[in-house]
């Protein structure tokens, strides 16, 4: 491999090491990852993929910064899906933004060492200097196994660290590990049959001279490479372009005389690893039994056809209810402290168009945003306790049949359900379904499940439905569930659709390994609920904050000298904008005013809050400081028709309830589909086909509703 192909790109920092950390999925990497580098974290794109990718800084034992790179979870180098060839070429160094690691941390779960062994055998292969930190120790012991540490480090030539993240036991021991000077990893060299050892010898003998890799390293490359039809790519990004034909013809020469050499190797790759692990590792039976059947006995319930429905549903009506009564003391506190500043600032400010900013743009506007963080953090509570626990993967499971029925492959759930959260990380996370169609038709309809930025919509609906407090909890939090249900439901029905017609194509069974429960790490949970608020906050402080205040000049100006503050709205450059697009609106049951909201939350669906909190404020609906929900739904409320009929009528909030769970509304999920599709063909269409529908079925609702008497 030329040394250009892994030297590092430019802006990228050179002066610390970089670790990079991998392991097999659910064995506690990012755990691990989590507390090595605590909050000093942040998170970025792997450049033309779009696979998520975390970098955080950790001190060694010494005292010194290094720089850890947490890869996506793979159960081997030889990839069956995006996310896991970007492991595999970061570990390579041939993307352009990550430099090759100077070391690597290989996590195995100590419960499961024979096969996490398998991807730490092929890491230790490239000659990278390598460390496994024998992970969730501690769970291996309780199923009464015993593990020799030391001989285990002798057999397989790299240090072996036992350790629990969770706990954080043996973490010091890592950091002095990684404080020593780091060691190319030892000559590994596992069987394969002849004829491909005839294979890889030729081919290695026409590759131009390299003084960077040792022969072994260069065998292992080659292994990777003949084993995946699809690395045309990656000989070339290794500078091995003028040798695509010999890998071509290799590759298919293999299959033609020995159609089994990829299983051949697998096997002989496990045999050496049975050999290590022979004595080694001890397993007690009894405790392991044990343990076992706690996960089967739990399992026979969590994933009975009947009985699993009933609970998965009971855990996502306990999720919205307690949206609606958990949240409600936060939520309060947060409207105080925005309606104090708002009082605050109109007595300290005198009248003018610098208050008007103050109070109608930035505070109500922001705030009216910001007292939706509380049930944001509850849906990320709940979703992140559903990930520790191991349940997550029951949860897919138990959807499988529901998917394969619509088209999708079982492992679409994953992406689907992290769409609740935010729709960007949830088709991020369909790099993980190996079949392009089945990918692409998940991508298209992931953006129907209701991510939390609809949250402060929904909320502000239902408030606005139901406008006094004696409506009971369960209530808002059925209506709240029907609206995701809907979403869902709708995203299944369009996959249905899409994989009879453009994305034909029939869905691969469902390989999913069910990880033994676990007790949720409040640790992590805590700092994913951590991070997302950050997001939150950051986004409203950025985003949401320069949209309020030119959404707030849009509508104070320009300026008519009118009495009137509805009627300045009106002439305003906003007004002039919904006026525009109010015919389009009527049938719908909207006017100009809810059009300016609308115009706003294309850029962002949660900025339909601060827009009508601005919108209102400044025509004049609401004159008070303070700011929240409260404020925006009086001022709702008080908007009338010419006639004198009230704008928002039970029948007019639901009907824009339906037109967000239908509509595409995220400039950033539009620019991310772009990214993985490589094309805008697919995010223009998306955009297209869901606002279309969108405004079809918020038509026919109301129009069927107006007919019904509603």
């Amino acid at each position: 491999m030329p040394t250009e192909q892994i030297d590092v790109a430019p802006g990228i920092e050179t002066e610390l090491a970089t670790v990079a950390l991998i392991g097999n999925p659910n064995s506690g990497k990012t755990t691990l990852f989590n507390a090595l580098t605590g909050l000093r974290q942040k998170i970025a794109n792997y450049p033309g993929v779009t696979v998520e990718k975390k970098i955080g800084v950790f001190m060694t034992q010494h005292g010194r910064e290094a720089r850890m790179i947490d890869l996506p979870g793979t159960y081997s180098l030889t990839p069956q899906s995006p996310d896991e060839a970007v492991t595999r070429d970061v570990l390579l160094g041939v993307l352009p933004d990550t430099p090759r690691p100077d070391r690597v941390v290989c996590v195995v779960d100590a419960a499961n060492l024979e096969r996490n062994l398998y991807l730490a055998s092929q890491v230790i292969e490239l000659g990278l200097p390598t460390i496994i930190a024998l992970n969730m120790i501690d769970l291996a012991q309780d199923n009464g196994d015993t593990i020799d540490v030391a001989e285990l480090s002798r057999r397989i030539g790299v240090p072996v660290i036992p350790c629990s993240a969770k706990t954080r036991a043996g973490l010091a021991e890592l950091r002095i590990a990684l404080s020593r000077p780091a060691d190319s990893s030892p000559d590994w060299k596992v069987p394969v049959p002849p004829l491909v050892d005839q294979s890889l010898e030729m081919i290695r003998t026409e590759l131009p001279p390299n003084h960077h890799l040792g022969f072994a390293q260069i065998r292992a490359i080659l292994i990777l490479l003949l084993s995946d039809e699809r690395a045309d790519r990656l000989v070339v990004d290794l500078g091995w372009e003028h040798m695509l034909h010999r890998f071509r013809t290799a590759r298919a020469s293999l299959l033609e005389k020995l159609p089994t050499w990829q299983e051949d190797t697998i096997g002989d790759r496990y045999t050496r690893i049975g050999e290590i692990c022979e004595g080694v590792l001890r397993r007690g039976a009894d405790a392991a039994d044990a343990k076992t059947s706690f996960t089967d006995r739990a399992d026979a319930v969590l994933i009975h056809p009947v009985w699993g429905w009933l609970i998965f549903l009971t855990i996502m009506g306990l999720m919205f209810l307690s949206i609606f009564t958990l949240a409600n003391y936060p939520m309060d506190g947060i409207k105080w402290l925005f309606g104090q500043a708002g009082e605050w600032m109109k007595t300290a400010m005198p009248p003018g168009d610098l208050q008007s900013l103050i109070t109608d743009g930035v505070i109500k506007g922001v705030g009216g945003v910001i007292v939706f963080l509380p049930q944001i953090l509850i849906l990320f509570l709940f979703i992140g306790l559903l990930e520790d626990s191991g349940y997550m993967a029951r949860a897919a499971f138990i959807m499988d049949r529901v998917m394969s029925g619509v088209g999708l492959h079982g492992k679409s759930f994953i992406p689907l359900l992290s769409s609740y959260a935010c729709a960007i990380p949830g088709i991020m996370a369909t790099r993980t379904i190996e079949n392009p169609k089945d990918r692409l038709a998940t991508i298209m309809v992931a953006p129907f499940m209701s991510c939390s930025a609809r949250l402060p919509v929904y909320g502000l609906m239902i408030a606005t439905l139901f406008p006094t407090d004696d409506v009971p909890a369960w209530q808002k939090a059925g209506l709240l569930m029907g609206m995701y249900a809907l979403g869902t439901l709708t995203a299944f029905a369009f996959a249905w659709l899409f994989k009879r017609t453009i994305l034909r194509g029939r869905p691969l069974p469902l390989v999913l390994e069910l990880p033994p429960y676990r007790r949720p790490s409040v640790r992590t949970v805590m700092q994913g609920m951590l991070d997302r608020a950050r997001a939150f906050i950051r986004r409203a402080g950025t985003i949401i904050l320069g949209l309020s205040i030119l959404l707030w000049a849009l509508a104070y100006y320009p300026k008519t000298g009118t009495d009137k503050p509805e009627d300045h709205l009106a002439q305003s450059f906003a007004g002039r904008m919904g006026k525009f697009i109010e015919p389009a609106l009527v049938p719908l049951g909207l006017n100009w005013k809810i059009g300016i909201g609308l115009i706003g939350a294309q850029a962002a669906r949660e900025v339909f809050v601060s827009t009508v909190a601005v919108v209102y404020s400044v025509g004049g609906a609401d004159d008070k400081a303070e700011a929240g929900t409260d404020s925006v739904r009086k001022a709702l409320l008080a908007d009338k028709w010419p006639d004198g009929r009230p704008v928002f009528t039970p029948l007019v909030c639901l009907t824009i309830m339906i037109y967000f769970v239908f509509s595409m509304q995220c400039i950033a999920t539009l620019a991310v589909v772009r990214r993985e599709t490589n094309t805008w063909r697919w995010p223009v269409f998306l955009f297209f086909y869901m606002t279309g529908f969108a405004y079809v079925a918020s038509l026919v609702f109301y129009q069927v509703g107006t007919r019904l008497g509603y």
